[in-house]
């Protein structure tokens, strides 16, 4: 986070003494505020966990196999021919209301 942006949001927790001490311990030896501590490590786990989860890893052989379905798409089989059916009745359901 920049530090000209304007905080205007508030985040609350509650917390054990225990655990609260040693997040000051922390924070003493980061040579950073409790508040500062916190906000910098919870949005570096933040950012790792999104990073993680909205990333795909292929291997060479799987990017090829994906690259060639997007090109040449297999026909629907009855499974997914039923999912559409299913959504478009949900759809027209939603619609109508």
């Amino acid at each position: 986070m920049a530090a000209s942006q304007t905080k205007t949001e508030r985040v609350q927790v509650r917390i054990d003494p225990e655990a609260k001490r040693m997040l000051e311990r922390a924070a003493t030896l980061a040579n950073m505020t409790v508040s500062a501590f916190v906000v910098n490590n919870a949005l570096e786990a933040a950012d790792d966990l999104i990073r993680e989860r909205e990333r795909l890893v292929l291997s060479d052989q799987d990017w090829e196999i994906f690259a060639a379905a997007l090109v040449n798409p297999p026909e629907p089989n009855a499974a997914l021919r039923k999912a559409f059916a299913s959504h478009d009745r949900l759809i027209v359901k939603a619609t109508e209301r």
